[in-house]
């Protein structure tokens, strides 16, 4: 139990550092205005990172295809798919990629209808070399894919990759097939180890969704402790309801990402990747930043408020800049993690009430209050805790998920 004077130093000390926040920085330069993307809304996505030092995406493939599923949140009656070569070694060769839309009630398999299967082309071809760096986006396909649905995706890759990009914690599972299986069911593949995915890093869609919203962030976004194959993480749940209203999401969270260190397969810093993860998917309208514990655990307390502050702002303007509404979300407890220390509580709750008080987002989402405990509000609700004492677990995702005001997000 904390000592009820300790307490009430930290409440004091956050006082005075928030009281000294508004205005530390002047606005930072406004990055180009994206074009329109038309009538495209990106119903699914995936932040992708640099191949780890071991693990699939570090070896690579030859003569493989992979067979993945992207969960969709609003369906429509085209779609098209992205594959990504941005930390690729080498120009990226996919000799043939299918889709097929599935009922959820098949997660956690390779299994497809045959009949449902449909090929896909880049610019009238089958096969697409895309550049490192690069990526690329599919000739429309028509098909039919109801909102909160599973698209198989499969991409054949002819010779061999080098590192593939990826996406390290997808909490879904991928499958591997020797040769070409694009067109085939699922009793050639076998499970790829671990739950990343591969190039594959966004579907869109043509349907009645007024736009869509991207939850970026760490790993309480990714959907650390989340069931894998359950779609249960807080965005998964948040797609849900924002369906209802007519608006896709987006999972844009990176476990380990940080706001101002890029970390490998923790990905670029927040405010360098937030262009390509944000503002570039199409369709989108609106953004909930839910970022800064990892700095402020990474650095053992040795972060300021101030230089997390700026770091939102630097966010806050390219949305802007871009046309976005940027809403911001407090950081949720971290009491007896490890690296948990007194300067990193004085931060986080001097960034929470910045966030709360400075009116410098469009608005704001609670998800500390939503998932701390009332009698020690510096923890979790054990009811939340996924058993670190950081991540929150699948009810502790709901709640994250109900304290959206939903109206705030897609007015």
């Amino acid at each position: 139990m904390l000592a009820e004077s300790w307490l009430q130093s930290l409440v004091t000390a956050v006082a005075v550092i928030a009281s000294s926040l508004p205005g530390t920085t002047s606005a930072p330069e406004m990055p180009a205005q994206v074009a329109s993307s038309g009538d495209w809304v990106a119903s699914w996505g995936a932040a992708m990172t640099e191949a780890g030092p071991a693990g699939p995406a570090a070896k690579g493939v030859r003569n493989q295809t992979i067979r993945q599923v992207a969960h969709l949140s609003v369906g429509g009656s085209t779609l098209r798919i992205r594959l990504s070569n941005r930390f690729g070694k080498r120009p990226l060769v996919v000799g043939r990629a299918t889709v097929a839309p599935r009922k959820s009630s098949a997660a956690g398999t390779p299994n497809v209808e045959l009949l449902r299967l449909i090929p896909v082309t880049f610019r009238g071809s089958a096969a697409v070399t895309i550049p490192v760096g690069r990526e690329a986006v599919s000739d429309p396909i028509d098909v039919e894919a109801p909102d909160d649905s599973d698209l198989v995706i499969s991409t054949y890759f002819p010779g061999s990759t080098g590192p593939l990009t990826q996406h390290p914690a997808g909490y879904a599972t991928a499958f591997a097939a020797p040769g070409n299986q694009t067109g085939a069911g699922g009793a050639a593949y076998r499970r790829i180890p671990g739950m990343a995915r591969f190039v594959v890093d966004g579907v869109d869609v043509r349907s009645d969704a007024r736009g869509s919203v991207v939850l970026f962030g760490d790993s309480i976004t990714d959907g650390a402790s989340s069931p894998i194959n359950g779609n249960l993480r807080y965005p998964d749940q948040l797609a849900d309801l924002l369906a209802l209203r007519r608006y896709g999401a987006v999972n844009a969270g990176i476990g380990g990402n940080r706001l101002l260190a890029n970390g490998g397969v923790s990905g670029e810093a927040a405010i360098a990747r937030f262009e390509r993860d944000v503002i570039r998917r199409p369709g989108v309208k609106s953004v909930l930043v839910l970022e800064g514990i990892n700095d402020i655990r990474a650095t053992r307390g040795g972060i300021s408020a101030t230089q997390l502050i700026n770091a939102h702002k630097v966010m806050i303007a390219k949305a802007h800049a871009a046309g976005l509404k940027a809403y911001g979300a407090t950081l949720t407890p971290y009491w007896a993690t490890e690296h948990y220390t007194v300067g990193g509580e004085i931060a986080r709750q001097a960034l929470n009430q910045w966030i709360r008080t400075s009116g410098e987002y469009d608005g704001y989402v609670d998800f500390e209050h939503a998932v701390r405990d009332p009698k020690q509000p510096l923890r979790l609700l054990p009811a939340y805790d996924s058993g670190d004492h950081l991540h929150p677990n699948a009810k502790g995702f709901t709640a994250m998920a109900r304290a959206v005001d939903l109206l705030m997000l897609t007015s």
